[in-house]
């Protein structure tokens, strides 16, 4: 019996593990474990020691890191501490100068400090004043997917994705990317597997072609 490589997920800011319950692996191959965010132990806790602390819940030997958005920021400074196989980032950024400028602009002006996180938390809360059915679908879609509403982690992921820095990129890693990417947007990334069409929540419509290229990328 041939054995099966130990796939981790991390999702993106604020989300929960549910946004990959649309990607199909064989359970002959891979056996999926998926990661939830921590509470920062502090909003100054530097990123390095965060990132270790969520690779102390890897507990497999070359296993595969997969991560969206932040979460891609995320298996990337776990692999710092891991013996992995690969690293997967799906809707994410390799470096700094992948950040668009608007994002550039948040970070140099602060401005990132009136980002209202107390209405993420309480979103069912917001959602009893929303009004016609683009947003109430928009509130549908966060209130399913955005399970981690703790404001110190909210204060301290969003400071911490605007201040990346990397001093070199991951070995063995993969960037799956969207063409239609509102938060990075492809004009910026290089050297990715491009979707077409897909968007920053690509993860959730386009989950069969994100699979296939995952299956094939490990197959290799």
């Amino acid at each position: 019996m041939v054995e099966r490589t130990h796939i981790y997920f991390v999702p993106g800011l604020a989300a929960g593990s549910k946004i990959f319950e649309y990607l199909k692996f064989s359970d002959e191959k891979y056996e999926l474990h998926f990661l939830e965010w921590l509470v920062p132990e502090s909003k100054d806790e530097s990123l390095d020691k965060y990132a270790n602390r969520m690779a102390q819940l890897v507990k497999h030997h070359h296993a595969v890191l997969i991560g969206v958005s932040f979460g891609g920021i995320m298996v990337q400074e776990m692999g710092k501490f891991l013996d992995l196989k690969k690293i997967i980032i799906i809707s994410s950024v390799k470096s700094r100068e992948e950040l668009p400028n608007r994002l550039k602009i948040i970070q140099k002006t602060k401005a990132y400090k009136l980002f209202p996180t107390k209405a993420i938390s309480n979103i069912e809360e917001f959602s009893a004043y929303a009004f016609g059915d683009f947003i109430k679908k928009r509130i549908k879609l966060y209130r399913n997917y955005l399970s981690m509403r703790d404001t110190r982690y909210l204060e301290w992921a969003i400071f911490n994705v605007l201040h990346w820095c990397p001093t070199e990129p991951s070995n063995n890693l993969i960037h799956i990317h969207g063409v239609d990417d509102g938060v990075f947007p492809f004009k910026h990334i290089n050297n990715c597997i491009k979707i077409d069409k897909g968007t920053h929540i690509m993860i959730l419509n386009k989950a069969r072609i994100i699979s296939k290229i995952i299956d094939d990328s490990l197959s290799c």
